[in-house]
């Protein structure tokens, strides 16, 4: 697969993290026009006292209203484990399209059997205004923009070019964070090394940004680096780590790693693109599958 790579477009990225889950959503403005894209919003949750709220979300919204930009996309790197997406309710107030990667169906498919949902749970993707298949094209205003496909943390993850910036979702971490968990369903180690090496192939200049970062060490939370700086350094794949040495020590890694705090709501709400889920009756609902995960 060739990817249209665009080095001489430079779009403005603004990061916004959140601290209760470590996510860090990214507006990017495309440098010909006012319009921009979000990618990775988070819908904040208290999970014990079953409370959603959305300050994470408004302040994306209000940058956007600030600068007067035009959202033309809400794009989601995977089916988050970790955190809720925000994508309906920005969509409501700002317009654009919410995009993920056509494997989604999978997810929805393997988790639609844990959840135990009814057969009103669609499981083609059609949630979604838009499904991704590797090397395809979109718009950002005047900037193209393409989706890689990088499976091995989940079966849908997908990594977004746009002009010389890339945004990793969980597929890398920083360069001394690693790389994401290969355990969940549909997850595999061997794919997860392939699909890193497909990110490494892109031109070394090229602006990596992260959707995850744990502050490794006690450092600051960073989220922004260049190819050429993981092929150099990231301390999983870094330094020509072949792929039977990734998969050994990703599968021993893994099978040390806890469950994510917000897995149960984080899937439910993420396989309908940001959607909570309703009982028979039409209330919000979650499920907590016992044993199921």
């Amino acid at each position: 697969m060739t990817y249209p790579v665009d080095m001489s477009v430079k779009p403005e990225v603004s990061a916004h993290f959140d601290e209760a889950t470590n996510t860090i959503s990214y507006i990017v403005r495309d440098p010909a026009s006012v319009h921009c894209a979000i990618i990775d919003s988070v819908m904040d949750i208290d999970y014990a006292a079953g409370r959603i709220t959305y300050d994470h979300a408004d302040a994306l919204i209000a940058e956007i209203e600030s600068k007067g930009l035009k959202l033309d996309w809400i794009i989601e790197t995977h089916v988050h484990a970790d955190h809720l997406s925000a994508a309906p309710y920005i969509q409501q107030r700002l317009g654009g399209r919410i995009g993920v990667g056509e494997k989604i169906m999978v997810v929805q498919e393997t988790f639609g059997k844990i959840f135990n949902e009814g057969t009103e749970f669609q499981r083609d993707g059609s949630q979604f205004d838009a499904l991704f298949k590797d090397g395809d094209t979109y718009k950002v205003g005047e900037m193209t923009c393409f989706a890689i496909y990088t499976p091995g943390h989940t079966p849908a993850c997908m990594v977004h070019v746009m002009g010389d910036v890339a945004f990793a979702g969980d597929t890398l971490f920083m360069p001394d964070g690693g790389s994401a968990r290969a355990d969940f369903p549909g997850g595999d180690a061997g794919q997860l090394y392939d699909s890193i090496q497909k990110v490494l192939s892109l031109p070394d200049e090229m602006r990596l940004f992260m959707c995850h970062d744990y502050g490794p060490n006690g450092r600051a939370i960073q989220w922004e680096t260049t190819v050429a700086a993981q092929k150099a350094d990231n301390i999983h794949v870094g330094g020509g780590k072949t792929r039977e040495e990734f998969i050994k020590f990703r599968t021993e890694r893994d099978a040390q790693l806890a469950v994510p705090k917000l897995i149960i709501p984080s899937l439910q709400v993420n396989m309908r693109a940001g959607e909570l889920p309703r009982d028979k009756d039409g209330n919000l609902m979650l499920k907590v599958p016992v044993n199921g995960i």
